[in-house]
């Protein structure tokens, strides 16, 4: 039978990527981003909130993005896959991690704060396509006058659910 690693997550980052650059000239940004879980207690009627951190790792040319785009705060979109690797802390111990291994990521947000816009499509070394988009600037869509408003047009981005 088969299987699926998949993971799509939208969220803020914690704090600014950390990049790193290995001697074979690969980049790659570790990001942590925050999810939060909102709703309304049964019983008190109170709003009630989790707050999930993922760490994101991004390689190659998305790196490059996210390091050169992305600050804390940043609100993003990521697919990517769950990958766990095994390392030895400095006194000998082994531990593991689960993280996110970055396939694709949108920008969501506002300009402000981040640099100028660069290419959006990029490939990797191992062939695969990657995305990213540089921010984009928000501004308020202009409707034809004889076109009737669906109220669509209206709407703010933030999806009350």
């Amino acid at each position: 039978m088969a299987s699926v690693n998949k993971v799509i997550i939208v969220g803020n980052l914690g704090r600014d990527p950390e990049m790193r650059t290995f001697p074979s000239g690969d980049r790659v940004a570790n990001v942590t981003i925050a999810t939060t879980d909102r709703w309304k207690d049964k019983t008190s009627g109170e709003m009630k909130e989790a707050t999930e951190w993922h760490r994101v790792v991004f390689n190659g040319r998305l790196a490059e993005i996210v390091g050169e785009y992305l600050r804390k705060g940043s609100q993003v979109y990521v697919e990517g896959s769950l990958r766990t690797r095994k390392w030895t802390d400095k006194d000998g111990v082994e531990k593991f991690t689960t993280e996110i291994r970055a396939d694709t990521m949108q920008m969501l947000g506002s300009r402000q704060g981040m640099g100028s816009p660069s290419s959006s499509g990029m490939d990797d070394d191992d062939g695969a396509s990657r995305r990213a988009s540089p921010p984009s600037r928000q501004q308020p869509a202009s409707r034809p006058a004889s076109k009737p408003s669906t109220g669509f047009d209206d709407m703010d981005d933030d999806i009350p659910f």
